[in-house]
């Protein structure tokens, strides 16, 4: 690997995928060009996925219903695909806040959220979310009343969260676009709120 003009060995991951991928395109089972538009479609991967999941939601009553009900079937009606995951939308309220951790790893919805941040597959944040999640949200930011209950939901392998954030005061009116514009990554994951600039 060529790096600043000079060659750095590969280290045990990227030898690894190196290895695995060429084993495969020889065997005949992928082509490189599978390879690389596979690769294309992750990094196309972005959190504005789940922001126009959200925005679609708030706007529409009967999308938000079927998105609590099943959210991999709702996020399909958008051309979301959701492969092989059971994914769970679960709704903040005035009196619940919903919060995602995945304690074993780092199960996330790349799907609709992309790459996840490295604070959400760190060993701080997986043991801690469980355990003090009032104060793991204080450090982001996010102080929420006494009264309020905190749910942590945590990934697993084969089922995916997405909070749907509850919908600021003042943005009635707005269209999807200008919605989905104030919905972040971390809203979707339980650690901020939207917020109106």
């Amino acid at each position: 690997m060529k790096e600043t003009g000079k060659y750095q060995p590969y280290n045990y991951f990227q030898l690894m995928e190196v290895s695995l991928r060429e084993l495969l395109v020889e065997k005949g089972i992928v082509t490189e060009a599978q390879v690389a538009a596979t690769v294309e479609d992750m990094r196309n991967r972005t959190p504005e996925r789940g922001a126009r999941v959200v925005a679609h939601a708030w706007s529409d009553p009967e999308f938000k219903r079927k998105l609590l009900a099943d959210g991999t079937r709702a996020c399909e009606e958008l051309g979301l695909d959701v492969p092989a995951l059971r994914l769970v939308a679960v709704e903040n309220t005035p009196a619940v806040h919903n919060m995602i951790v995945c304690t074993l790893c780092s199960c996330y919805p790349r799907m609709l959220l992309g790459i996840p941040p490295d604070w959400y597959k760190s060993r701080n944040y997986r043991s801690r979310a469980v355990r003090e999640p009032r104060a793991v949200l204080a450090e982001f930011g996010l102080d929420l009343p006494d009264e309020m209950k905190i749910r942590v939901h945590d990934s697993t392998a084969d089922m995916r969260y997405l909070v749907l954030p509850m919908r600021p005061a003042g943005t009635e009116g707005w269209s999807e676009q200008q919605l989905a514009a104030i919905v972040s990554r971390d809203c979707m994951i339980g650690v901020a709120v939207p917020r109106i600039a």
